[in-house]
Order: C-alpha cells, then structure tokens, then sequence
C-alpha cells in the first residue's frame, strides 16, 4: 500500500498532481484544497496518499494532511459515494467545513457539491454524523468554534484567497494563480485583484 509520496512536483492542476519520485512519475487525483497548498513547480512536495484498487484501474489519490486523508476513506465508505465524488466534497469543504454542515444536519449545503442530489446530501449527513460521533481524533483537526465559521466559508479568507480559489475553480494551476496574483495590493476587492490577475494571465476581466 502506498501511503507517502514524497518527490518534486512536475506538474499540477485543480484536479491532479504529478510527483517525480526517484524518477518515477506518479499522477495523483487530489480536491481543490490540497491544490491550492502545492507548492510552486520544482519544489519538493508531499502528499499522504490512498491507492484504490479496481479491476481494470489503480488510481492513486493524494491529501495534503493525513485529516483530509481519513475523510476521504470516511466518503468513499458511504453507499453511492466514489472517489471522485469525494474529492468534490472535499474540494468543497475543509475537515471542519464539513463537520459543521454534518452535525447542523445542513443537506441544503451538503447538495451544492456537483454531483451531490439531496438523496445522496442526506445518506452523507446521516453516516458522517455517525462516524464523527466516534472519530474525536479527526475532529480535533480542523474544526472551528461553535459561531465562528459560517456555513461554505472559508476559515480566515482574505480578497486574496477568494480570488486565488477563483481562479483555480476557472481552470488555472495553483502555479498560475499565485504568479498572477503576486505583489498586488490585498486590501483590494475580490473583484478588482481578480480583474488585474486576468489581465496578467491574457484574458479579459
């Protein structure tokens, strides 16, 4: 089982990371969050890894915390819920994110995941609750205080870290964005560091 990769990043995308490890590269399916912590190519990055499996395929997929690791595996175990869907989950929410939506019992924001149907939303909230229930030891990394983090939020966003998010949910590597975003004023607005960050990278605002 691979658990650990730890090698120079090559390439990256919203979706999926390439390792070179000893000369091997190896893809790695990985969420929106753990896209956006990567490091810029050529440096040495290290992902906590989960390697599915299947008759035809074996599909590695990479965290960048062992948290987000073990809620993957927590998804991934709910009936209908397949890596890719959990991956969106998580490219949606944070450990803690999702821990609030959960216990809130919230299956309005469970369903603005793509792919989640209020069905789906429900069998999510309704196991996860359950599983957190006996799980202390992943609650305690990442789960804000009671009022402090609202519903879909990001914990301690800035201007710059929306309009970063932006640009990856568009398509941009995480690469792309911080070069596009680098150096400019972040007491602006969302939408005045992400109409400059197009123009840097050749697209209209």
């Amino acid at each position: 089982m691979i658990t650990l990769l730890t090698g120079v990043l090559v390439e990256a995308s919203p979706s999926v990371a390439v390792l070179d490890v000893g000369g091997v590269g190896f893809e790695v399916g990985i969420s929106g969050t753990t896209a956006a912590s990567l490091p810029p190519l050529g440096q040495t990055c290290r992902l906590f890894t989960r390697l599915q499996v299947r008759e035809d395929a074996m599909t590695l997929f990479g965290f960048a915390s062992k948290e987000e690791r073990t809620m993957f595996d927590r998804l991934v175990a709910v009936s209908g819920v397949g890596p890719r869907l959990a991956l969106a989950v998580l490219s949606k929410f944070t450990v803690g994110q999702l821990y609030t939506v959960v216990m809130a019992e919230d299956a309005k924001g469970m369903a603005t995941v793509p792919g989640v149907g209020k069905k789906t939303a429900q069998r999510l909230i309704l196991e996860l609750k359950s599983v957190f229930a006996k799980d202390h030891g992943l609650l305690a990394a990442d789960v804000p205080a009671a009022g402090q983090l609202p519903l879909g939020s990001a914990p301690a966003s800035t201007a710059l870290d929306d309009a970063r998010a932006a640009l990856l949910s568009m398509g941009f590597t995480p690469q792309e964005a911080d070069l596009a975003l680098d150096g400019l004023d972040g007491a602006a607005r969302v939408e005045e560091l992400l109409a400059s960050a197009l123009k840097r990278l050749g697209m209209d605002a």
